[in-house]
């Protein structure tokens, strides 16, 4: 096959018929060589007809027009034919460049896709135990048991929590399965009660009932050299995080919350290549320092920072009241849904552990907002060269499409976007480009992040990096200093 002009029906029902023809070669894919697929960084996960036609009208704000599905299908149909391994393929990146260049499809697959082709590797198991079931535990459940795929790769075996009275594990399984935000569970669970597992999809999550973390011997349920997720928060410091370490068939331990201390805060994307094989305890950081630091990275790497603020607007969390009543943290005590909450946020000082170069650079504080989910920071920077909006938000636009940060930052350009328009994206922080200000060396940035969602993808990248299961995202992407 070689390249063509783009054709682009308008009939609806040809969309659909193209679309159901690629869903059986996608599910192919990612059974048969652990595949999974994109279009501009837009996962097609299980998708229906319609999101595979969103996704593809999606590309009108990478090549200013509509990727039509005739030039995706081929190559999916290519690529079920090619021996390939574990690899995160963008169908769109793939398209539009072979419109360019033209010639041989086949030959330019096997060119772009070289690195993967003819690899029979499988990404290694491992086992993750959640310790913790709250917001941030049961997003991390979801996403891992939709990410389970050919026995390959990061699996959850357990969850541990004290247990709440008799119908503990009903409760847990029907907080998995519905969740006011997010959703219901796209799959199925259901419950052992005598073995006290939550079935989800297939996948048996064993609940462990304990009341603290070294008294537990994992291997009893042949668990082995698991990575403990803590998301209790109860914990921060290295001597409090190392009980897990004490528990039979613990090898690693990641929080997710700043670290204190010494522990290595980890922000994937900027410094997750710090993490070395003897790092047994490591922080995620919080959402809020995952959301911030990847755009202040590429600002400073372009312009320079001297100095700047970080105002967070947070959607309130589960440590506030509901109605006024004691807190020990200041104004927290009053009615979350009822009241703005000014308080303090350790964030913008946060950042320096992932980016050293911004030590001492950051101010910041924090709003708590009555709303359940999705925050925003606004950056109020002080560069040490001249900028213009429109320069700005070309910049930024392009680092999320093409750069190797683009899981990271995504960009919006939208005037009627509001907060829930977020809910459940995947990347650590999404620039709002309508709202960037920019006078001399003078810019204000807005980065809305699904405080809870978006963390949480990141929170499993790490996961997949200390387990050596990443897979390579192809075709390549442009390092910051390319571009």
């Amino acid at each position: 096959m070689t390249a063509t002009e783009p054709t682009i029906t308008n009939d609806w029902n040809e969309r659909i018929t193209l679309a159901q023809k690629m869903i059986p070669l996608l599910g192919q894919l990612r059974r048969d060589s652990d595949v999974v697929t994109s279009i501009f960084g837009r996962l097609l996960k299980n998708p229906t007809e319609t999101d595979i036609i969103k996704s593809h009208r999606y590309a009108r704000r990478i090549t200013s027009q509509e990727l039509p599905l005739t030039q995706t299908l081929p190559i999916l149909e290519e690529l079920v034919t090619m021996d390939l391994g574990t690899a995160s393929i963008d169908l769109g990146a793939l398209a539009t460049q072979f419109e360019e260049e033209g010639g041989d499809l086949r030959a330019f697959l096997d060119r772009e896709l070289s690195p993967v082709i003819g690899s029979d590797a499988k990404r290694p198991q491992s086992d993750v135990v959640l310790y913790g079931f709250g917001r941030i535990g049961r997003l991390l459940a979801r996403i891992l048991l939709a990410r389970e795929s050919n026995n390959s790769g990061p699996r959850l075996r357990a969850i541990v929590v004290r247990k709440k009275g008799d119908i503990d594990i009903d409760k847990r399984a029907s907080l998995l399965r519905r969740d006011s935000v997010h959703g219901p569970f796209d799959g199925t669970i259901t419950v052992d009660h005598d073995k006290e597992i939550i079935w989800a999809n297939g996948t048996p999550i064993q609940m462990i009932y304990a009341n603290n973390p070294a008294e537990i011997d994992y291997t009893s349920y042949g668990i082995d050299n698991a990575i403990v997720v803590d998301n209790t928060g109860v914990w921060r410091d290295r001597d409090g995080l190392s009980q897990h370490l004490q528990a039979n068939g613990v090898a690693k331990v990641l929080l997710t919350a700043p670290g204190k201390g010494d522990l290595k805060n980890i922000v994937y994307g900027i410094n997750h290549k710090d993490i070395t094989a003897d790092d047994t305890i490591l922080s995620a950081a919080s959402c809020t320092t995952n959301g911030i630091t990847p755009v202040l990275k590429v600002v400073n790497d372009k312009w320079g920072v001297e100095h700047g603020h970080v105002e967070t607007v947070h959607s309130f969390t589960n440590d506030q009241n509901l109605i006024d009543n004691f807190h020990k943290g200041t104004r927290r005590g009053r009615a979350a849904t009822l009241n703005m909450v000014l308080t303090e946020t350790g964030a913008a000082k946060a950042v320096s552990k992932a980016l050293p170069e911004f030590e001492g650079k950051l101010t910041g504080n924090a709003i708590r907002v009555p709303t359940p989910d999705v925050s925003m920071a606004v950056l109020n920077l002080t560069l040490e060269n001249e900028v213009e909006r429109d320069e700005v938000n070309d910049y930024l636009r392009q680092v999320s499409l093409v750069s190797n940060l683009r899981q990271q930052i995504d960009y919006i350009h939208s005037p009627e976007v509001v907060s829930t328009d977020f809910v459940g994206s995947t990347h650590a922080g999404v620039v709002d480009g309508l709202a960037t200000i920019a006078k001399g060396k003078h810019l204000v940035l807005y980065v809305w992040y699904d405080n809870e969602f978006g963390y949480s993808n990141q929170v499993i990248r790490i996961v997949e990096e200390i387990a050596g299961a990443r897979p390579m995202i192809l075709p390549l992407r442009k390092e910051l200093n390319e571009m």
